[in-house]
């Protein structure tokens, strides 16, 4: 989700709260199109230092407060050094937002070289690829920002030193906190567009997530032109605005993520009724910001590392399937293997009968309750040969069945492993868990080992949680993690848990020689096992659990593989959220 105007709205509110009639103290720019300006202020009897990142990133516009900082290049800036010279020192005086744009300025008092008061601004710009950062003096004249933008890249607004600040063109949309009830009819009510779009692009700032939450909060279909609504459900879409907008003017945010199949999908400064109940309720904005962008950014980054890894996997496993579809076709053809031998021992039986020449005989089968069976015969041979012949057909078949029947088994477990490697690749959290995924293909057969100076990097290690009523649990974020907590670390009454019959982590509940486990730990530990499988984004998922000492490791199989015959089930939702990881 874009930076919207409601996001901004609840980031200049919490910047007021944190950093208005602070100090600065340190600038930074981290990043080329990236700056971070440390800040003390005096908060209820002691200084509280806050850190205010704003990135004019093309692909990722943010703006937040954070108690972590990065490092700065050693030689900083022209645009960094021009910040420290006129307002290193400076105070920040109000942070406000103009016209409900995606748009933060900074008013910031600081002492001339004669030591005269003066006032500049910061002015945040964060509008996807044409975001910026700009620097301006009391009277709007650019100083400099952190990317020039001349008449060449630009023909509506050049971004230069020298030149008069001027916000960007508002595409003919006006305010949602000026608009009248008759604009707002008119504006909204007058486009041919199904609602929520009729008021996006009607309203500054108002996103498509925001003006479809308005609608839902209506109960107006979304699909509704907003040009044929009746009067009703006109009034009550602007009811439905207002209740948004008085939050805005009260301040009344309160800000959540919500969640489509266990994974961060949207973010607000409001409450997104529109998606249900799954969604995590935040105090401040920055904390939605910094948690929806880490989770996504770790998802994306681990996908973008382990890329080479995912393709050759994808790879084997495709090849593997059409070998073992293969293997079932050929084992296919041997099912009429039964057929020629029962063929042969009837014509032995009865071949004195049959006429010389003959292309077919009917006799009595003795395996089918005495019922006639017709026997196709070569009448170039005698009825022995034929069943020569048969019993020759029978053996061959016989022999490509135990063949074919070995193979298949063998196919599938190793499509049941490469299937349980693709699965682990979906879980990486660092680099770590992707070198340890590739040294076990490579100790395999299925990849080459890397060969040079090997990177020193943090072991990986099984996810450890904590149960609500104190219990350990382990989660294998790869099959040689799994066997090590299975077969290893587990002891014999401890809990082990798996997806049944699919790809997924061993869960190990440690029991610690408690025999009384509370349902609520079982479940917890069944919800981990779901979520870390190849089922994570079903509504349900079945997962088999036993204790420890009834797990089976066979010889010569792949890492992870065990075998139980004790077990019970349960089917849980693969939902982790409020189990606490360690």
């Amino acid at each position: 989700m874009a930076f919207d105007g409601l996001t901004i709205a609840a980031l200049v509110s919490e910047f007021n709260t944190y950093l208005t009639d602070g100090r600065i103290v340190k600038i930074g720019q981290p990043e080329a199109d990236e700056l971070m300006i440390t800040v003390k202020k005096n908060m209820d009897g002691g200084n509280v230092q806050s850190r205010l990142v704003l990135s004019a990133s093309g692909g990722l516009p943010l703006a937040y407060l954070t108690d972590k900082n990065k490092e700065n290049p050693m030689t900083a800036p022209g645009f960094c050094m021009l910040l420290r010279k006129h307002i290193g020192s400076g105070r920040i005086k109000a942070v406000t937002q103009p016209g409900f744009e995606r748009i933060i300025d900074f008013t910031i008092e600081h002492l001339d070289e004669l030591g005269d008061l003066r006032e500049k601004h910061l002015i945040a710009e964060l509008m996807g690829k044409h975001s910026n950062i700009i620097f301006t003096d009391e009277g709007g004249m650019i100083l400099d920002s952190i990317k020039h933008v001349s008449h060449l890249i630009s023909s509506v607004r050049e971004v230069l030193p020298g030149r008069q600040y001027e916000t960007p063109p508002t595409q003919d949309k006006i305010s949602p906190l000026d608009v009248e009830r008759a604009e707002f009819f008119n504006r909204v009510f007058s486009k041919p567009f199904p609602c929520a779009k009729a008021i996006y692009t009607a309203l500054t700032g108002i996103s498509p997530v925001i003006a479809e939450e308005i609608v839902y909060r209506a109960g107006i279909d979304m699909e509704r032109s907003a040009s044929e609504l009746e009067d009703e459900d006109r009034e009550l879409i602007y009811a439905s605005f207002l209740k948004l907008m008085f939050a805005v003017e009260t301040g009344g945010y309160d800000p959540c993520i919500v969640y489509e199949n266990n994974e961060p999908a949207e973010y607000a400064a409001v409450p997104l009724i529109s998606y249900g109940e799954n969604s995590k309720s935040y105090e401040r904005m920055s904390l939605v910001i910094q948690d929806y962008y880490r989770e996504k950014n770790v998802s994306s980054r681990m996908k973008q590392r382990s890329a080479e890894l995912r393709k050759l996997v994808s790879n084997l496993v495709d090849r593997t399937a059409k070998k073992l579809d293969v293997q079932n076709k050929e084992l296919k053809g041997t099912e009429k293997r039964d057929k020629y031998r029962v063929y042969g021992e009837l014509l032995t039986t009865y071949g004195y009968s049959v006429p010389a020449g003959a292309s077919e005989t009917e006799v009595e089968n003795y395996y089918d309750e005495g019922k006639l069976i017709k026997i196709p015969l070569d009448n170039t041979l005698s009825a022995m040969d034929n069943a020569k012949k048969y019993f020759a057909r029978y053996n061959k078949l016989k022999r490509t069945y135990e063949a074919a029947s070995v193979l298949v088994e063998e196919t599938a477990a190793e499509l049941d492993y490469l299937r349980s490697v693709r699965t682990s690749l979906d879980f990486v959290q660092s680099e770590g868990d992707i070198d340890e995924i590739r040294e076990e293909l490579s100790a395999n057969g299925y990849a080459k080992a890397r060969t040079g100076k090997k990177v020193r990097r943090e072991k990986s290690v099984p996810l450890h949680y904590i149960s609500s009523d104190g219990f350990d649990i382990y989660v294998g974020k790869n099959n040689i993690q799994n066997e090590e907590l299975s077969m290893k670390q587990a002891q014999g009454n401890d809990l082990w848990f798996h997806a049944k019959q699919m790809p997924g982590s061993h869960v190990i509940l440690k029991t610690t020689g408690k025999t009384d486990i509370p349902d609520r730990a079982y479940e917890e530990a069944a919800r981990l096992a779901a979520y870390y499988s190849s089922g994570r984004q079903a509504p349900k998922v079945e997962v088999d659990y036993t204790e420890k000492r009834n797990l089976k490791k066979p010889p010569h199989s792949h890492p992870g593989y065990v075998i139980y015959h004790t077990n019970y089930s349960m089917t849980i939702e693969p939902d982790i959220r409020g189990i606490n990881q360690a």
